[in-house]
């Protein structure tokens, strides 16, 4: 079986199949939204565009109506010479001079038709990628940790960007070629009724054929968008400096160039496939066209031979047929790439309507500042995961404590933050703060309130003082803050080291930037949390992870100096630090094992003091 049939049998080109249909059933169902799309981005290029098209639509028959008469005039001039006579030589140069007149003008219009297009093209893919990122901005977390949602991203990033105003482009060619089409039926009917008739049955077969295989290759593009994410996260891999040195050190390359060599080889035998099929059918079909082009030749040139219309008159036709030819040629392929475009546009509009979560709540106080957190029977299961990430939760962290998360990784600590920062929502269960339940906080407000920094935190190839400002975007470009926010998280001492401070640039993406090591970057994380001031809840997820033990411990005894009556909950390995904790939580297969202090957790002889054992016993 080849690749292409193998495709069809998969479950992605099934799922396809009902988009297709309805594409092709409403080649026109995306026309009004894309000329909005396209009037909105530009009001004076669309209307620019749209008028010349009409021009270009009403000349190509004017310019065949002056070439007949041109034609018939130097027969007659050539007549009135044989004859002895003195021919009108006017009237055939002011023919000339208006044909040239016309063509001049559709040459103009062509060229204002392609101006158009070009600056409509930059503003729109600009535009519609704009569009898609204000999406994703909306979107919930649980949608960018979907393999399918990123499959719909791919698609929509791909191809959907020059799709609208290809769609209206072919609207307007479309428009265009009517209007052609109709000013040589004018001229053709007077020849013969049946000529339009032919000229318009001619180009179907090749249309058939050609939105047939507009619907195979959109098939073939939803199937590969899996296979060609994972080819650009390998380009990633091999051409990134944060993965360079694995690459090199494991020898790594030449195993992901050869699976990046695979996945082209695989997706090009059903290009390649679908292209053979596609260009035989085509040229066969096409064909027809041209034979029905040279039968209406031979009928023009026989009816001229038996006088039945002047020689002007044949040449007009012979030019109307092949240009109404091309016409014909050019409707049917502007439906046919309608309908293709329809296609592709479904699946930009597919990204930009999927469903997300509308902020419903509007509290921004309280009803109890006393009360801090409560955590009451809240479970939570990741989408299609078999089993909960965290099951039956109950937890409560007064104002001025510390909570300490212990638990082997993946045992469900970060998905409990999440959940508490509103980036989840619990499937059963309750969260609330200040005896308001997280539900019915202005979100905006809440997030305010929490600091926090995760164990993957964001490395921004930006300036130190933006990496630290992006804790707080009102403050981003506000230096004293920056400063303040870096002394806070002890990074103050290195950051002054570099080049340029505070404006030094970091990675190694834009020119003069520097990179900074595990922990320093660590302490640019810390400081980045301490630029909410106004932050209540601070969290650490494993934050000093890349320092050394007496690191940690010295920044832990600075943040608790400054997190003094701040509810602080913390992520980490290290006991020493867990510790200092004013309560600790064991948290094993999504559920609470054991809750109380570092004293009476080692007391009670369980999983923390087996734990706190071993780790002790690795120092001794």
């Amino acid at each position: 079986m080849s690749p292409f049939n193998m495709i069809v049998h998969k479950s992605a080109a099934t799922s396809a199949k009902p988009e297709i249909a309805r594409g092709f059933l409403g080649a026109f169902r995306f026309s009004r939204r894309a000329i909005e799309l396209v009037w909105s981005t530009s009001h004076a290029l669309t209307f620019a565009l749209a008028a010349l098209t009409l021009i270009a639509g009403l000349l190509p028959a004017g310019i065949a109506w002056v070439g007949a008469h041109i034609v018939d005039a130097v027969v007659t001039a050539a007549q009135l010479v044989r004859a002895g006579e003195s021919p009108h030589l006017a009237a055939v140069f002011w023919l000339v001079a208006l044909e040239g007149l016309l063509v001049t003008a559709m040459a103009a219009a062509q060229r204002g038709i392609s101006f158009c297009q070009s600056l409509l093209r930059a503003q729109l893919g600009q535009r519609v990628n704009e569009m898609i990122l204000e999406k994703a901005l909306t979107l919930d977390l649980v949608h960018f940790e979907d393999s399918e949602f990123y499959d719909k991203l791919t698609r929509a990033r791909r191809e959907a960007s020059s799709r609208p105003l290809s769609l209206v482009n072919r609207t307007f060619g479309l428009a265009q070629n009517l209007i052609a089409l109709a000013s040589y039926a004018a001229l053709l009917i007077s020849f013969s009724p049946w000529a339009m008739l032919i000229l318009l049955l001619a180009g179907l077969p090749a249309f058939i054929a050609e939105a047939k295989f507009s619907g195979d290759a959109f098939t073939l593009f939803r199937w590969r968008s899996p296979e060609t994410r994972m080819q650009l996260y390998l380009e990633t891999v091999l051409a990134r400096e944060d993965s360079a040195k694995e690459v090199r050190l494991f020898g790594l390359g030449p195993l992901l160039l050869d699976r990046y060599r695979s996945i082209f080889h695989k997706l090009y035998k059903a290009d390649r496939a679908l292209t053979l099929r596609r260009d035989s059918w085509g040229l066969g079909l096409g064909l027809i066209g041209t034979l029905t082009l040279y039968l209406a030749y031979a009928w023009i040139a026989f009816t001229t031979v038996m006088g039945r219309i002047t020689l002007g008159q044949m040449t007009m036709y012979f030019m109307v047929f092949r240009q109404g030819q091309s016409a014909v040629s050019a409707i049917l392929s502007s439906v046919g790439g309608m309908y293709e475009d329809n296609l592709y546009l479904s699946t930009l509009y597919e990204y930009l309507e999927t469903p997300t979560r509308l902020p419903s709540g509007t509290a921004t106080k309280g009803t109890d500042a006393t009360d801090g957190i409560r955590f009451e029977h809240v479970t939570f299961t990741y989408p299609g995961a078999n089993e909960p990430a965290l099951d039956d939760i109950n937890l409560h962290i007064r104002p001025g404590e510390s909570l300490a998360l212990v638990g082997q990784n993946g045992s469900g600590k970060t998905t409990l933050i999440k959940l508490l920062t509103r980036l989840y929502a619990p499937d059963s269960g309750r969260i609330l703060l200040d005896g308001v339940d997280l539900v019915e906080w202005d979100e905006t407000t809440l997030r305010r309130r929490v600091g926090v920094i995760f164990q993957d935190f964001a490395r921004y190839q930006m300036r130190v003082g933006e990496n630290i400002g992006a804790g707080d975007v009102s403050h981003f470009e506000d230096e004293a803050r920056w400063r303040e926010a870096g002394a806070k998280g002890m990074a103050n001492e290195f950051i002054e080291s570099l080049p340029a401070a505070y404006n030094t640039q970091l990675g190694k993406w834009f020119n003069d930037g520097r990179e900074l090591s595990g922990g320093q970057w660590q302490k640019i994380a810390l400081a980045r949390a301490f630029m909410r001031t106004g932050a209540d809840i601070l969290v650490l997820d494993e934050p000093t992870a890349a320092m050394d033990a007496e690191a940690e411990a010295t920044i832990f005894e600075h943040f608790r100096a400054l997190s003094k009556n701040r509810i602080v909950i913390l992520i980490s390995h290290r006991f020493s630090t867990v510790r200092m904790a004013d309560q600790i939580i064991v948290i094993q297969g999504g559920r609470i094992i054991e809750h109380g202090n570092h004293a009476q957790l080692v007391q009670q002889q369980g999983h923390y003091a087996h734990l706190f054992a071993l780790q002790a016993k690795g120092y001794q």
